[in-house]
């Protein structure tokens, strides 16, 4: 019994081991980068060193150093705890820009592939003269009509998002609803409901892990370049956006206040992109 449930418990374990084993190095690092941040939006005082709203004037505009690992800001309060803090805003409007966006895309894309005819030319020449518009641009329309805050910036950037997504998942339900398979199932005589719930979404639906992924780093660029222009989360929240906005007016006199949150931001997005891009290509089969 006991070598019985010590085989059962050692190879999932074996298993795990040789998914790590096999994980590129860039993907390791990107990873351990996304779980700093991730622990930095779920628990911010575990990481942080300074109270990120403690004004102290005495210590405004100071280089990175011992006492403050990543310099201080005009109203001397420690950068680094503040651009921790601000992980979980920005993490947020990333994930809820995504979600909303990829929603939207998904009744799109869906309804016009499946649709087709004349629906399906209405709904691809919405989704082309939104897709034609700059994503920026749609945001910027919709934060200036509804004001700055963390829930306009959501739906600001998953609609400026959406129609990109629509023209990849609507391309995504076409190609599988024409695959063999799926032939195979209409000459079986099987319904076209059952046909659409278990063949034809199910394996249109598989990028969309990979995609969701690489839309977290796309969302927050765009979060950020709203907020630099000063239609972001208003201050003195730490969102990584407002600190770029707050710092350019000291970037002759203090670089860190912009090339800090601009590594950050930076940072991050890349890694998801890269994590999201494996993703992909194991779900495909090409790693």
């Amino acid at each position: 019994m006991s070598m019985f449930a010590e085989t059962n418990v050692s190879r999932p374990l074996k298993e795990l081991l040789a998914i790590v084993r096999d994980v590129p190095f860039r993907v390791a690092v990107c990873l351990i980068v996304i779980g700093f941040f991730a622990l930095a939006a779920v628990a911010p005082t575990v990481l942080q060193t300074h109270d990120p709203l403690a004004i102290d004037l005495a210590s405004a505009l100071q280089s990175p150093s011992i006492g403050h690992w990543l310099g201080t800001d005009q109203l001397g309060r420690d950068l680094y705890s503040r651009v921790v803090e601000g992980a979980g805003q920005s993490m947020t409007i990333g994930l809820g820009a995504t979600a909303l966006s990829m929603s939207i895309a998904i009744v799109f894309g869906v309804a016009a592939a499946l649709s087709g005819g004349v629906l399906d030319s209405i709904l691809s020449r919405i989704v082309d003269v939104l897709f034609a518009i700059p994503t920026l641009l749609l945001a910027l329309v919709f934060v200036s009509v509804s004001g700055p805050s963390v829930s306009t910036e959501v739906i600001a950037v998953g609609i400026g998002t959406a129609p990109g997504y629509a023209r990849m998942i609507r391309g995504q339900v076409l190609s599988v609803k024409r695959a063999g398979y799926v032939e195979a199932a209409k000459v079986l005589g099987h319904p076209f409901r059952r046909i659409v719930w278990r063949h034809i979404l199910p394996n249109a639906m598989n990028p969309l892990a990979a995609m969701m992924t690489i839309g977290v780093g796309q969302a927050i660029i765009w979060a950020s370049g709203l907020a630099f222009l000063g239609l972001g989360v208003a201050p003195p929240a730490p969102e990584w956006g407002a600190l770029l906005n707050a710092g350019r007016n000291y970037v002759i006199y203090a670089w860190w206040l912009e090339i800090i949150p601009g590594l950050a931001v930076t940072a991050f997005a890349l890694s998801v992109t890269i994590v999201g891009r494996h993703l992909q290509d194991r779900l495909e089969g090409k790693w």
